[in-house]
């Protein structure tokens, strides 16, 4: 994987009026076989979402699943380990947010944060950082043979626009909580991330669980692309709406009393 060969400028051949307009569709779309993975009630669906800082994995989530059934939809936040967290393997914490039957759960930044931050900051050594490549190989097969379809999206962004949105961040009283010092000495380590994620997208990707990687400069192509994946994904699932109890074709609803 050279991450080099995917310009995080590219559009395709979309202009940003008509990619929005199409965005649209596309949301319209992903409400209504949101609701019936949900009724359903049979099939998962798992979300995972990577970028480095301000990658957009919020702005992300917020726009592409808007319209959906908050129900049927939980977004997990990776953050630093908690002291009970790191007393355990590290995929303990993970387990438990995976979606059950009817559900999307979305992961933003995930258990790949232990070969991207675990790597760059030398927090294992690398004869411990490489094998769970295996690892995250063999956890996601067991879930994708127990019934979850996982999509796995790398945002690509040029250093260029994550200074253009940090510095908006600072400009911006209301966007202050989003920064975080930390994120300038991150900055510094660009190529050493860009190194663990090509690393990250070569050795995890598979035919069963693959990985995406989006040109996310632009919000309004990075939504349509992740968008119309999953639209495509859900449709591929072919499902359809449980069954109807017998006479409700019957049924008259009379005046309340």
């Amino acid at each position: 994987m050279d991450l080099g060969q995917y310009p995080p400028d590219d559009t395709g051949e979309w202009e940003r009026g008509k990619a929005k307009k199409r965005f649209k569709d596309l949301n319209r779309q992903l409400e209504t076989l949101q609701e019936l993975l949900y009724a359903q009630g049979k099939e998962r669906l798992l979300v995972v979402l990577q970028a480095i800082d301000a990658g957009g994995k919020d702005s992300t989530i917020r726009k592409v699943f808007d319209r959906c059934n908050p129900q049927g939809v939980h977004v997990t936040s990776f953050k630093k380990p908690s002291s009970r967290e790191v007393a355990h393997d590290y995929l303990w914490r993970v387990h438990p947010h995976v979606p059950g039957d009817g559900e999307i759960s979305v992961f933003n930044r995930s258990h790949y944060e232990d070969v991207l931050i675990a790597r760059v900051h030398n927090l294992v050594e690398e004869e411990v950082w490489s094998r769970r490549y295996a690892h995250i190989r063999n956890f996601e097969q067991m879930l994708v043979e127990e019934g979850v379809t996982i999509r796995k999206f790398f945002l690509q962004i040029s250093p260029e626009e994550q200074r253009a949105r940090f510095q908006r961040r600072l400009d911006d009283p209301a966007k202050h909580w989003k920064f975080d010092l930390a994120d300038l000495s991150e900055r510094d380590r660009w190529a050493d991330y860009q190194a663990a994620f090509e690393d990250m997208l070569s050795e995890t990707s598979t035919a069963d669980s693959p990985w995406y990687v989006i040109p996310a400069n632009h919000k309004w192509y990075r939504n349509l692309a992740i968008s119309k994946i999953l639209v495509d994904t859900l449709d591929g699932l072919h499902m359809s709406y449980p069954p109807a109890a017998q006479g409700l074709d019957q049924i008259i609803i009379n005046d309340v009393p």
